[in-house]
């Protein structure tokens, strides 16, 4: 099967668990599992070809002009770390499946765990430096759902919204120092990347391009100053905590640092950086460990400890540090997602994972007990298990470090420390929980799981076993072909045996074993008389509230920055973002300078001349009829509208024209939309002097700043135009249109073919905006009543009829109703449906295309809701503009994935002939499905923007109407309550 499986196939299956009945939880966890499975014998059947150090790829053109084809490839690195996501994703959903109780939503789960896992092997099989930070942005996405699985609870929303706000920040820093990579590099290729490790570091952006790719990797792998999100993570259910902490998200930041070690690394930057941040993570995180009370809380910062020691390894530059790091991650992973498992185990059958509340459960659940203190023997060093290996090679590399001197002697300290902290969290995870006497007021009475839900936890401990007492057999093949990529093709002489004699690392594990033992005898004698309540000299600082006073006080910078910028009034707005515009164009051109062409001018027409004196009148009549009457300048900016299509059809662009006429007509229905919005003037009020002084200052500026802008830009197209054409960049599409391109309408060429990709980004834009629209406003649509009209005027809430001729805010005087009798308007659609299909058909070749057509035919369905009323039109015409949005979109996105199927890069455009038996020979190109793409997206928006708004403004007068009889309700009592008090005086005398 193609590499590229190993991505969509966990995809695929998300979608398809998304649609699962929420009481199969049986038919999905078989899917996950299969498809986790399926992914990881592919994996496995491929060890053949790269365990001799090759490389497979896979590439796909997709913008191969910019660099950026799609590219999957796998090197011995890639190769184990998918067999890590996949393999322990396999046991993951297995264990789920009896974790998971009945009442959860189950195929949200396993949907969110199949993406998340998807987005997983994209960061590790990517051949492309921008390809990895796409995926890896969506590993924080779905990472982030799956924290906030039961987003019912305070502290899982909590923990997700941290998540993925910290990964998230560092992942866009990532990709900018990507960016900074590639531009050092002169390419976004992996396989470019990775051999000009000598060229990026000599290079002067060296630096920033090293602190934006660490600012992701250690976020990602909560690595100090941004470990304190991970512990807040433990809110998700175990199963995720168990597949993040060992195989994805954290392991995402590590695997990171180890594929970029021989591009930047072997520097002393990346030594203070990289060794710096894994030494004081690695010493606080097993420090922290020591004093949870949670039994995930514990696992969580071993895990931020364990990955400081990882991370400290591949600072060290050294190539058998990175070696000993590769060892480790594998090996973290196996005893970590057991005790994740274990952890979980404990909480499903007692009911709480509070160790002060368990003790004694190796009687209730003994099986469960041996293999968490396997376990647990493997996360501390303990001898025959693989932990032990990994932790030797790693305090060999301390000792043996070619460095400063007090780095020598500080380093073999701290990681002499650092192991006498895992002894004693490890002893806590075990001794506390699993001997002593039995705990007799938990929530639940313990006993062991279902067997296939420890199946998982047994699989991983034996490969603890197997791996710790059989090293070279079991590891010694897989461990050289995944580190071989990371040390840059040669590998250093290492040795997996158990027993290398007495030396100076024996001595450090022995000590660290002892030291951590007592540590914990100290620690709990001191815990149970009551000495520790919190963590010793760390008790005040907190991670959590750091970060949250962080964003309390950037949000409080926003707020004050937004009252002393910012207003209510549109008017202000629009006049510091225009004048910032013309600021923005005219600076350039003043400091750069900008001169006309010789091209020779055309004679002056007078029909030319007077139409724009038409247009400017039309325009300066708007500016000044918005005073006075709203839809009269409503008219004559139509009229202005109205001269510049004219003008685009003297100049030779009739789709051009086309499009600005139609634009016209929904412009217009959206504006007078708007005048809802607008507050009625009361003329019985007259103005101050000094208010009319200050509306004239204001008109003549406003008029000044528009007149600035529009000659400005009458003056750079006319320079542009005055410029002769050159060969090349000015041609290039009149002469590869009809050639490349299967159409002779250049325009409509360049939209859905040269430049089809931009359009894709245009309408995929649109239809977000539409959808945005209609998410902020469906809440405040009306009910189904009718207004306060008489019968024969009576109409249904929501109708753009309503909107469009209701006189209250139209203007000083009616509108007026529409008198086009409704079934001259029902006759008129299926004309204009001809029309839009007319201009469509003939858009490649012609004036025309999908954007105006679907204009065309949304103006006549609008009329059908102007004239008709939304009641007839969704009774008769269900349109459901959604729909026509998703449809458009998968139109258009699947054109652009036709051309991959193909070979081609996305959205290349192919034509070919058709002989039909009545039409004869038809010539068909490929953008034409494109184009129904954007036809059904434009028809879909349109429809669902102004309908929206319209909804709203009805709301909205019903509120204000509702508001206003409220205010006469309470004045009319407040005035009865005064004559009966008045009355109730008099009766009294007291008047």
């Amino acid at each position: 099967m193609p590499l590229i499986t190993l991505i969509l196939l966990p995809f695929v299956g998300s979608l398809v668990a998304a649609l699962l009945p929420a009481n199969a939880r049986n038919a999905e966890s078989t899917l996950a599992g299969a498809i986790a499975l399926l992914c990881a014998i592919q994996a496995g059947l491929l060890f053949p070809e790269i365990a001799d150090g090759s490389v497979i790829r896979q590439e796909i053109e997709w913008l191969p002009a910019l660099g950026l084809n799609l590219v999957v490839r796998m090197d011995g690195f890639a190769w184990m770390f998918s067999m890590l996501v996949a393999g322990i994703g396999s046991l993951v959903v297995l264990y789920a499946r009896y974790y998971m109780s009945p009442a959860d939503p189950v195929p949200r789960f396993f949907s969110f765990f199949l993406a998340f896992m998807g987005a997983m092997m994209g960061v590790v099989l990517s051949g492309n430096i921008i390809q990895i930070a796409f995926f890896w942005e969506l590993t924080s996405l779905f990472s982030f759902l799956l924290i906030g699985y039961w987003h019912h609870r305070k502290d899982a929303r909590r923990g997700a919204r941290m998540a993925l706000t910290v990964t998230g920040t560092g992942g866009l820093a990532m990709l900018a120092g990507m960016l900074v990579l590639g531009h050092i590099v002169g390419s976004y290729d992996l396989d470019n990347v990775l051999v000009a490790g000598q060229q990026v570091r000599d290079h002067a952006l060296y630096l920033p391009a090293l602190v934006l790719i660490l600012l992701g990797a250690l976020s990602k792998s909560a690595q100090f100053p941004f470990h304190f999100w991970l512990p807040h993570a433990m809110a998700a259910p175990t199963p995720v905590s168990s597949y993040l902490h060992s195989a994805t998200m954290v392991k995402a930041g590590v695997f990171l640092l180890a594929r970029m070690w021989p591009v930047l690394g072997e520097t002393d930057a990346w030594f203070w950086l990289v060794g710096g941040a894994g030494t004081a993570t690695l010493l606080l995180g097993g420090y922290l460990a020591m004093f949870q009370h949670d039994l995930k809380g514990l696992l969580a910062y071993s895990t931020i400890s364990h990955l400081g020691l990882i991370t400290l390894l591949l600072g060290l530059n050294s190539k058998l540090a990175a070696v000993a790091a590769v060892f480790h991650i594998m090996n973290h992973a196996t005893f970590k997602a057991s005790l994740f498992m274990a952890a979980g185990i404990v909480d499903h059958e007692s009911g709480t994972r509070d160790i002060r509340r368990l003790s004694g459960l190796r009687h209730m659940m003994p099986i469960t007990a041996t293999l968490a203190c396997v376990a647990s023997a493997a996360m501390a060093g303990v001898p025959l298990l693989n932990g032990f290996l990994s932790k030797e090679m790693f305090f060999a590399e301390t000792v043996f470090l070619d460095a400063a001197p007090w780095v020598r002697t500080a380093l073999p300290v701290a990681a002499t420390v650092a192991g006498m902290f895992s002894v004693a969290y490890s002893l806590r995870f075990t001794a506390d929980v699993f001997f002593g006497p039995k705990a007799m007021d938990l929530p639940h009475t313990p006993h062991e799981p279902p067997h296939w839900m420890r199946v998982p936890v047994e699989l991983l401990v034996l490969a603890c076993l197997v791996v710790g007492i059989l090293p070279a057999w079991a590891m010694g093949s897989f461990l050289a072909a995944a580190a071989t990529p990371v040390v840059g093709g040669t590998l250093p002489e290492y040795s997996l045996a158990i027993w290398h004699g007495w030396n100076m690392p024996l001595i450090m594990s022995l000590v660290a074993l002892i030291g951590g033992v007592m540590l914990y005898v100290m620690l709990r004698w001191q815990r149970q008389m009551g000495h520790i309540e919190e963590v010793p000299f760390l008790g005040s600082l907190s991670g959590q509230r750091a970060f949250e006073n962080l964003l309390a006080r950037l949000s409080l910078l926003a707020r004050a920055g937004r009252r002393g910028l910012s207003t209510m009034r549109l008017q202000w707005q629009m006049l510091w973002l225009l004048g910032l515009t013309v600021l923005a164009a005219v600076l350039p051109l003043w400091l750069q300078g900008m001169e006309l062409g010789g091209r020779g001018l055309l004679a002056t027409s007078p029909d030319f001349v007077l139409l724009w004196v038409v247009g400017c009148l039309c325009a300066l009549g708007a500016a000044w009829k918005a005073k006075y009457h709203r839809m009269t300048a409503l008219i004559m900016l139509g009229g202005a509208g109205l001269c510049v299509c004219l003008s685009f059809l003297w100049f030779s662009a009739p789709d051009l024209a086309l499009t600005q006429l139609v634009v016209e007509v929904v412009t217009s229905v959206l504006m007078l939309l708007g005048l809802r919005w607008m507050p009625k003037r009361d003329k019985t009020v007259m103005p101050q002097p000094s208010t009319l002084l200050r509306a004239r200052a204001r008109r003549l500026r406003d008029l000044l700043l528009a007149l600035i802008a529009g000659v400005g830009m009458a003056w750079l197209a006319f320079a542009m135009m005055n410029r002769p054409f050159y060969d090349g960049a000015s041609t290039f599409f009149l002469e590869r249109a009809l050639s490349e391109g299967g159409g002779t309408n250049v325009v409509n060429v360049m939209l859905v073919d040269f430049r089809g990709f931009d359009t894709f980004g245009e309408i995929v834009v649109l239809g977000i905006v539409a959808l945005v629209i209609y998410a902020l406003l469906r809440r405040f649509r009306p009910a189904r009543e009718t207004l306060d009209l008489p019968e024969q005027q009576r109409f249904v809430p929501g109708d753009l009829r309503t909107d469009l001729v209701n006189p209250r805010n139209a203007g000083d005087t009616a509108i007026g109703y529409l008198m086009v009798p409704a079934v001259l308007v029902r006759l008129l659609l299926p004309f204009a449906a001809l029309v839009a299909a007319y201009i469509f058909m003939r858009g490649h070749n012609e004036p025309g295309g999908g954007f105006v057509a679907g204009l065309v035919f949304s103006s006549a369905l609008l009329m059908q809701y102007i004239i008709s009323g939304t009641q007839w039109v969704e009774a008769h015409l269900p349109l459901f503009p959604r729909r026509w949005i998703g449809v458009g979109l998968l139109f258009a996105l699947g054109t652009g994935l036709g051309s991959i199927v193909a070979g081609y890069p996305f959205l290349t455009s192919h034509t070919f002939d058709l002989t039909l038996p009545l039409a004869g020979e038809v010539h068909i190109a490929s953008a034409l499905f494109f184009d129904i793409g954007v036809f059904a997206l434009v028809v879909g928006a349109t429809l669902l923007i102004l309908t929206a708004i319209a909804h709203q403004s009805v709301r909205s007068h019903r509120y204000h109407a509702r508001l206003m009889e409220e205010q006469q309700q309470q004045a009319q009592e407040a005035e009865a309550a005064v004559q009966q008090a008045t009355a109730a005086a008099l009766a009294r005398g007291g008047l």
